[in-house]
């Protein structure tokens, strides 16, 4: 097939999960004449606009309407159980993502917060609260595809300042190394790690298990996962051998918010 422009190769993309439940990033990478890191990052936009899920090795079809309620339930469980943990004057990073994003409503009884985030969502969200916190955010080069920003500059800002707790998701968590994500751009995360004394991951539990080529935390930077209660025992075993302390949200967390 001859190469396709971006429009093109998305809508190909698109149609082929219709017609098959999910593809592949080399079946996609063969068939369409392009790069294996240019269909990542076709996927990844379409999993951003709504239009599939991504799955390690590519994308599936999204889920039922009722699945879809339930994955939202999970996130305001996992985010309930996190603002459980942020004290009145506390200095927090909030990573960007859809699970952290979650975290934000929580906030409406938190006094004197100062917020970094660098994500423009979650800066919007976070400018609704009342009390509203003090908002900083690092600045530095606009990356569509986590609609965040990354780089140097933003990596340079966050150095400037010591904050009290990080609240991170990520794509996957591979049991023998950490945390891991799609996405290449890796060390603001790991920069925000650093400059935090409490790292707190959030992660659904159906996602704990997905090996994926980029590791973005090791387990020696988590101080803290917040998961749900979907998590199978023995694997709650192995996480706490790692030296995390393991928090299970249920759904009744989310429904007494």
């Amino acid at each position: 097939m001859t190469q396709r422009n971006t429009q093109q190769r998305r809508y190909y993309i698109i149609e082929q999960i219709a017609l098959n439940g999910e593809v592949s990033v080399e079946q996609l990478s063969a068939e369409l004449n392009t790069s294996e890191v240019t269909i990542r990052k076709d996927l990844n936009i379409l999993e951003n606009e709504g239009k599939l899920l991504r799955r390690y090795g590519g994308a599936i079809r999204l889920p039922s309407h009722t699945t879809e309620q339930l994955v939202s339930q999970y996130k305001q469980a996992i985010a309930k159980l996190a603002s459980q943990l942020i004290k009145n004057n506390s200095r927090i990073i909030i990573d960007s993502g859809n699970t952290t994003s979650a975290l934000i409503p929580m906030l409406t009884e938190k006094k004197n917060l100062l917020v970094m985030t660098n994500s423009l969502k979650i800066a919007n969200q976070l400018l609704t609260l009342e009390p509203e916190p003090t908002l900083l955010m690092p600045g530095g080069t606009w990356d569509p595809t986590s609609e965040s920003f990354q780089g140097k500059i933003a990596e340079q800002v966050l150095e400037c300042y010591d904050f009290d707790q990080l609240f991170i998701g990520a794509d996957g968590l591979d049991l023998a190394h950490g945390t891991t994500s799609f996405h290449e751009l890796l060390t603001l995360s790991q920069a925000m790690a650093n400059n935090a004394h409490q790292v707190i991951v959030m992660l659904e539990a159906d996602k704990i298990g997905r090996k994926i080529p980029n590791i973005e935390l090791t387990w020696d930077k988590i101080d803290i996962l917040i998961t749900d209660d979907r998590l199978d025992k023995t694997i709650q075993k192995q996480i706490t051998k790692c030296g995390v302390q393991l928090l299970c949200a249920t759904l009744q967390e989310s429904e007494d918010i």
